[in-house]
């Protein structure tokens, strides 16, 4: 009974508009000091900030984001597109799919779906126009491109669902690159099923010589020997996930200045949106672990083990309608608040149930990119309809398709575990 009330006044603090950190830790706080009284609320509050603040793994966060934030003021992103235009740009739907090459580069140095589909907006969505190809096809590859960067390490929301779900960094940003590859090509490949059924929304570009080609890659190659390098010394284990995010975030700085200069103001911008965005994520996370600390002090998470325990169905059929739950979910919460709400719940079920929770990871953030991309929260479509000037109706029914081929994509990867697993088993 008190578990319910809590839940539901959570969720009405958000549906009040407050932040999804600070609803947990005041709903939270509500329950711990109806349980234990204002001595058990004290003792945690005093020590749980500082222990989620001086976490070794949290701090991988703050330097991505600064590393994302290098990356996007270096203006390389119109460079990715231009590589990947000039090489796939004479196959139909070539735009489109460089479009797509260019999101899952861009996700490899860029750990924010929003970010990149404004990025992308802003460079492959105007060419793709110019060329004369439909809106609804345009905008939809460009939303459902931006989302990539929730799997491709160094992927924020892996991180985030690593500490939640008390597993590996390292081995959830490795068990993303072969996922990540996967989503990419059903992103290219939708677009050229779609640009074969109607060759005239997606026209053919002027030739480009060999030559062309390849100085297209030369202004990229900085980006492609740090993208390898930091997903490299993770995998190799050289470096851990945190000592990678620095080093990463370091030469992002030093690519950044060698293409645009070093200025004071600009730099101030930087670190200052990376430590905003930071603060923003630790408050989640303590939201988070405040909220479990709750949800262990009343057993529900123990009750919900052994009521799922106790239903007379496959283990499989569970996971299916969890995944289904994510999916419903996205329509009304973002990625975020998704899995600060689901995956301290969760983690002890699945465990119970002997699936793998790194596994899992994946096919839950691919399931959360449908919810950036379909109504009503689609931020992703709100983001490119922003750019395009067009109603965001349309970017809806462009990604359509993606969306349909993403649950695909999902299929296959809750079928083949080890196409997640294979990769971390391999570190």
């Amino acid at each position: 009974m008190i578990a319910t009330i809590i839940v539901l006044s959570m969720f009405l603090l958000l549906a009040m508009g407050m932040p999804v950190g600070f609803s947990l830790i005041a709903a939270g706080a509500l329950g711990i000091f109806w349980i234990g009284g204002p001595a058990a609320l004290l003792g945690i509050l005093s020590s749980m900030p500082k222990d989620n603040a001086a976490s070794y793994e949290f701090l991988a966060i703050p330097m991505f984001l600064l590393m994302a934030e290098f990356v996007l003021r270096s203006g390389i992103a119109d460079d990715l597109f231009q590589a990947a235009a000039a090489w796939f740009g004479r196959v139909r739907g070539g735009l489109g799919i460089a479009t797509a090459l260019a999101g899952a580069g861009f996700g490899a140095i860029c750990g924010s779906s929003t970010a990149a589909a404004a990025t992308l907006s802003s460079t492959s969505l105007p060419a793709m126009l110019k060329y004369g190809y439909d809106m609804r096809m345009a905008s939809g590859v460009v939303a459902i491109s931006g989302t990539l960067s929730m799997l491709i390490p160094p992927s924020i929301a892996m991180v985030i669902y690593a500490l939640l779900a008390d597993v590996s960094v390292a081995k959830m940003l490795i068990a993303g690159v072969i996922p990540g590859i996967i989503v990419t090509f059903t992103i290219a490949l939708t677009v050229w099923y779609l640009a074969i059924r109607n060759p005239e929304h997606a026209p053919l570009t002027e030739p480009v010589t060999l030559g062309q080609k390849f100085a297209s890659l030369r202004p990229i190659l900085p980006m492609i020997l740090l993208m390898g390098a930091v997903t490299g010394v993770i995998y190799t284990g050289v470096a851990t996930p945190t000592e990678a995010s620095a080093v990463g975030a370091f030469f992002a700085g030093v690519l950044y200045i060698s293409r645009q200069g070093f200025r004071w103001r600009e730099m101030a911008q930087v670190f200052s949106r990376a430590t905003r965005t930071a603060c923003m994520l630790a408050i989640i996370i303590l939201g988070a672990h405040i909220f479990t600390t709750f949800f262990a002090l009343t057993q529900t998470t123990q009750v919900i083990i052994d009521w799922v325990g106790a239903l007379p169905v496959n283990r499989w059929v569970v996971l299916v309608v969890l995944v289904i739950v994510i999916l419903l979910l996205g329509f009304f919460l973002d990625q975020m608040a998704i899995l600060v709400l689901t995956v301290p719940i969760l983690a002890p079920l699945l465990t119970s149930l002997d699936f793998d929770l790194v596994w899992f990871g994946v096919i839950m953030i691919v399931t959360a990119e449908i919810g950036l991309v379909h109504p009503p929260l689609g931020l992703n479509c709100f983001v490119v309809a922003k750019y395009a000037k067009v109603p965001s109706g349309e970017v809806f029914w462009g990604v359509l398709p993606h969306c349909i081929a993403h649950l695909i994509a999902i299929a296959i990867m809750v079928a083949f575990p080890a196409l997640s697993l294979w990769l971390p088993s391999q570190m």
